[in-house]
């Protein structure tokens, strides 16, 4: 079927909408009509110095509403409202422990670029492929040809164009807190990075009740942000020394901290301002390259725990994941729409720009319907 699509033809180049031709649906598979997307900060990575073959298309925080489905799909039928996240195989080794986010097939399923099995292309145009399937979805689209694992199927009277990003940035903010991190009542939690992921992470810190919740940025809008959604503390990491000021909030360090920029050495930072028995849960994508440095005795001294955390985090499962957060956004626990500011499709680009330069949090289009 042909479709409409934000095409990425080059690093840095602006986005163009344009035709394209998506593959029907295979066994399994799941075409959407995209209602609204998120615009992530992965996105603007990958964008920024990917080395994709072009053209491309990104976006990975979709919501719509099902129009077809492929045999054997049991999940949803047509006519039904999702919101969609990564795939996973569903039978390897994580996937069965309940670690979906950790799939041991996540790169082949996520970053195939569409191509299938028989070496087809999902995505193509004028014959050619296109870079599609990007982390399950290419979402930057007026439809998306998605696994029926990448849907979380939402009641119909939901706002998809609010919620769609739960599908990857609140999600993960959220889940480095609840799932990865686990943060014990009364502790203290600093956030470096107050864009979607770490605002999101500290409204899940304040849910957990951590009691002296931090956050680090250099923009004073989002640490004026960071203060309404219950941040006590707010450092401005271009005016002050964050980790001496951290250590002199808590007296000792901080029990926990989220570092979501990705930024190597705002993950250094991260880590030295812990205190004994501190965890770090590094979320912020760096790149393939990058590497952090730090003391290992320090590591040692303090008993500090370096985790990872992606999507769901830590035995997260977005079926039940994803629902909760949906729970605590309608009891006025997770108030997502403080975040989001709405473009419409044809604003891609200028959604890019304000993405970049931090006057919007979370950008959100809205698709033609």
């Amino acid at each position: 079927m042909q479709i409409k699509a934000a095409l990425a033809h080059a690093n840095n180049a602006e986005l163009r909408i344009e035709d394209i031709d998506l593959a029907e649906p295979g066994p399994g598979e799941v075409i959407v009509r995209v209602v609204a997307t998120g615009l992530c900060h992965t996105d603007l990575t990958v964008l920024a110095h990917a080395p994709l073959p072009w053209p491309a298309v990104l976006g990975h925080e979709g919501a719509g509403v099902v129009v077809k489905v492929g045999a054997g799909v049991a999940k949803v039928v047509e006519g039904d409202h999702v919101l969609m996240t990564t795939s996973s195989c569903g039978t390897c080794k994580s996937c069965v422990a309940g670690q979906p986010s950790y799939c041991v097939h996540f790169r082949a399923l996520n970053t195939s670029g569409g191509f299938r099995r028989d070496g087809g292309c999902s995505h193509s145009q004028h014959g050619k492929p296109v870079y599609g399937r990007f982390l399950g979805q290419s979402s930057f689209a007026s439809h998306v040809l998605a696994g029926e694992r990448n849907l979380i199927k939402v009641d119909k009277a939901l706002p998809l164009d609010l919620l769609a990003p739960l599908g990857c940035g609140i999600q993960t903010g959220v889940g480095a807190v609840l799932n990865t991190l686990r943060p014990s009542a009364g502790s203290s939690l600093v956030v470096f990075g107050a864009g979607a992921v770490g605002l999101s992470a500290l409204m899940a810190a304040k849910l957990a009740g951590c009691t002296t919740l931090i956050a680090v940025d250099r923009l004073a809008s989002r640490l004026e942000l960071a203060r309404e959604l219950g941040a006590m503390h707010a450092i401005d990491a271009g005016q002050a020394d964050a980790v001496a000021a951290i250590r002199e909030i808590t007296g000792a360090g901080a029990d926990y901290a989220v570092e979501a920029t990705g930024i190597p050495a705002v993950m250094a930072q991260a880590i030295e301002a812990l205190g004994i028995g501190g965890t770090v849960a590094l979320v912020g994508v760096a790149g393939a390259t990058a590497s952090v440095s730090f003391n290992p005795m320090e590591l040692q001294n303090k008993r500090i725990t370096i985790k990872g955390s992606i999507m769901a985090g830590d035995h997260g499962v977005p079926d039940v994941f994803i629902p909760e957060l949906i729970d605590f956004w309608q009891r006025g626990l997770l108030p997502i729409e403080k975040l989001v500011k709405h473009y419409s499709f044809d604003q891609i680009n200028q959604a890019v720009h304000d993405a970049h330069d931090g006057s919007t949090v979370k950008p959100v289009m809205r698709l033609p319907q």
